[in-house]
């Protein structure tokens, strides 16, 4: 069942306040039937008995030999009534049996019968035949009421006998009719207006409470792509300001740390870059001309190390804004100037494609993924694909390839395969990480894999909506 419910919060809590609406709805007009139908009949019933009373009243007053007919011109549809020497057999149903001492209470009174001289009275269940023919009542029409629905169907049979002065017996039947269907078309057309307000005001109110918490993911996904991305705005409720506000303070500290780690780096390297200076002059001295060019470029290669470890660091914090690109014609312009400068690459005919980045960034992650295809493989073939959901660019290489289990390994900062990636090649294992560093800020992917023909190839996946 679980599947079938809404993922979302706006969504399952909606469900929750629409299914309470429809169980609410559906309690209160069984309820509300209920109390119409016990009023509706406790007003028939003793309408009837008034009824049942006056022509009583005309009965006893008027002279024996006139009963006959006063009980036949009495007596219609509605109302049977007759005349009767001897008491009729009336037994009361004991489901009934409040209404029908309601009713015998009532006669009494209005009668001012004495205790020995009560009134029969029985309210039983009608046994109304096809086509509305009722034993006692006759063949004609019929009040309905809600039909066989539940507990509601069917008649309620009102049998009367009043006892006369002279001993005569004056029975009464009529038909208690139901109150008729509780669900006209202005208790439906009320109920679905109620609904409707309900079910909008519920909408606002879930849409008002959990638009906040898009926001904050929106948030999240902006902080992911950029650390210097603007703060959340500490407005709605008490708790919404205070996850907005934490949220804010949280980024804040981020920032804080990566500012503190830049400056931390440039102090190392400031304060090493003195003694390999020193270092510098004094293997100048040294004799053996062998030596000293050794010596020079490991001390070449320490300052190159601490200078991309700084860019690296640099990169990450830097806020460049992000523009409508061309990135055909971005890609363009730098397999141009690598071949000008003779390296073997080419680009494959694509179409313009525009996409709001970080062109300068994402121009450096180009370059370094050209760079390590031209280094160890040659040669690079670049190609730029767009899909409905994201842009997809591929850098090929003619190279060995990297083994299976070091793909994932090589795009970690410093890490180099020594068979391969000699560290006199000049790199230092940073070039890899800052391509992904910059592709992921973007919100996208890169992946390394070994080609089928041979070969290394490297893919950039670049979401469109998260541009």
């Amino acid at each position: 069942m679980n599947r079938h419910l809404p993922k979302s919060l706006f969504g399952q809590t909606l469900f929750v306040l629409t299914a309470g609406l429809i169980v609410s709805l559906i309690v209160g007009s069984w309820i509300y039937t209920l109390d119409r139908e016990e009023a509706v009949r406790a007003v028939g019933g003793f309408a009837a008995a008034q009824r049942i009373a006056n022509s009583t009243r005309l009965v006893q007053e008027a002279p024996r030999e006139w009963r006959e007919r006063i009980v036949a011109g009495l007596s219609d549809q509605s109302l049977r009534v007759s005349l009767s020497a001897a008491p009729p057999a009336i037994t009361p149903n004991d489901d009934d049996l409040p209404i029908a001492r309601a009713i015998k209470d009532f006669l009494a009174d209005q009668l001012a019968l004495a205790p020995t001289r009560q009134p029969r009275v029985s309210a039983l269940p009608g046994d109304a035949g096809p086509g509305g023919w009722h034993p006692m009542m006759g063949r004609g029409p019929i009040m309905h009421g809600m039909g066989g629905f539940g507990g509601f169907g069917g008649f309620r049979d009102l049998q009367v006998a009043v006892p006369l002065p002279d001993g005569q017996w004056l029975s009464f039947v009529t038909a208690l009719p139901e109150s008729g269907s509780a669900f006209s078309r202005q208790f439906l057309l009320s109920m679905g207006i109620m609904a409707i307000v309900i079910l909008a005001v519920s909408i606002w109110a879930v849409r008002r409470v959990t638009a906040p918490l898009a926001s904050l993911s929106a948030a999240a996904e902006r902080l992911g792509n950029d650390l210097n991305a603007p703060p959340m705005p500490e407005t709605g409720t008490i708790e919404t300001q205070q996850a907005s506000h934490a949220f804010n303070t949280m980024q804040a500290r981020l920032r804080g740390l990566i500012e503190n780690r830049t400056r931390m780096l440039a102090a190392i390297s400031h304060d090493l870059r003195t003694p390999l200076t020193l270092l510098r002059l004094r293997a100048e001295n040294v004799g053996d001309p062998q030596e000293r060019d050794k010596m020079l470029a490991s001390i070449a290669e320490m300052d190159s190390m601490i200078g991309a470890t700084l860019q690296f660091a640099r990169d990450e914090a830097a806020a460049e804004p992000r523009r409508r690109t061309d990135l055909t014609a971005l890609i363009a312009s730098v397999v141009d100037d690598l071949a000008d400068a003779g390296f073997s690459v080419t680009l494959e005919p694509s179409q313009s494609v525009i996409y709001e980045c970080q062109s300068g960034a994402l121009k450096r992650a180009l370059i370094n993924l050209l760079d390590n295809a031209m280094k160890y493989g040659k040669q690079a073939r670049v190609a730029v694909r767009s899909a409905p959901q994201s842009i997809e660019i591929t850098i090929d290489d003619e190279g060995p390839g990297i083994p299976a289990e070091e793909l994932a390994r090589v795009l970690q900062p410093f890490y180099r395969i020594e068979g391969s990636r000699s560290r006199e090649t000049g790199g230092i294992g940073l070039g890899l990480a800052i391509a992904q560093s910059i592709v992921e800020a973007h919100g996208g992917k890169l992946t390394l894999s070994n080609r089928p023909t041979g070969g290394l190839r490297a893919s950039v996946s670049l979401p469109v909506g998260l541009a």
